[in-house]
């Protein structure tokens, strides 16, 4: 039976992880599900085939963007009423799913972000990263007006709305902060809850100290303009 969930799973070189993550996602809930294969290298893809996992290969990698854009068409394609982000590598926690499911249902909202940071939680961040991440805090706080806690999070569930929204424009890297500042100029109600981070269960972070200068600068740059256009 089809659930009215879609859950977006973006995957680029993910064969260290991908297959205990949709294992875990599949035993904690019913939701529907599809993993965004962006053009990986490695095995990834034969994974995806050998154990039958709902999938959507690119023939090219699109970064996390062109990704979760493709995941948004899919799930306007089929008429779901919530989609949610869960990233391949094991660090979002799927007993969480549910949570953001019922805040969004309840609240009305038309986003909800699972925050390490709106309680308190066992989240140990690096400083730099929790320097940047309260940077990025500021900066909504400053030109969109909204207080987001964790506004790099990618851990979060969006309605109809915004799956409508998103399935035809989605910022190519590094979205986060930047769709919250557009939809925040947009006058759509963003909410946070608590949730719990895993490690990485695998493989290496693509972002590096030139990526993060350059994430940074970007971010900053687009974010401004999302607040004034």
């Amino acid at each position: 039976m089809k659930s009215n969930v879609l859950i977006i799973i973006p995957a680029y070189n993910e064969e260290q992880s991908i297959l205990q993550t949709v294992t875990l996602l599949k035993q904690t809930t019913q939701y529907d599900y599809i993993v965004i294969n962006d053009g990986s290298t490695d095995t990834t893809y034969s994974i995806l085939q050998e154990h039958n996992i709902e999938s959507i290969t690119l023939p090219i990698n699109l970064g996390i963007g062109g990704a979760m854009q493709t995941g948004y068409k899919y799930a306007k394609r089929h008429n779901y009423d919530f989609a949610i982000q869960l990233d391949a590598d094991g660090q979002h926690n799927p007993k969480d799913l549910q949570l953001l499911v019922s805040t969004i249902q309840s609240t009305g909202a038309d986003m909800v972000i699972g925050s390490r940071f709106f309680e308190k939680t066992n989240y140990r961040g690096a400083v730099t990263r929790r320097a940047g991440i309260f940077y990025f805090y500021a900066l909504l706080k400053l030109i969109a007006g909204i207080s987001i806690t964790d506004p790099t999070s990618g851990y979060r569930v969006v309605n109809k709305r915004v799956i409508e929204q998103f399935s035809k424009d989605y910022p190519v890297d590094y979205p986060e902060v930047e769709v919250l500042a557009k939809l925040a100029k947009k006058g759509y109600q963003i909410q946070e809850v608590k949730v719990e981070m895993n490690n990485r269960q695998g493989g290496t972070s693509s972002i590096t100290n030139v990526k993060a200068f350059y994430y940074m600068v970007k971010v900053t740059f687009f974010s401004i303009i999302r607040s004034i256009f």
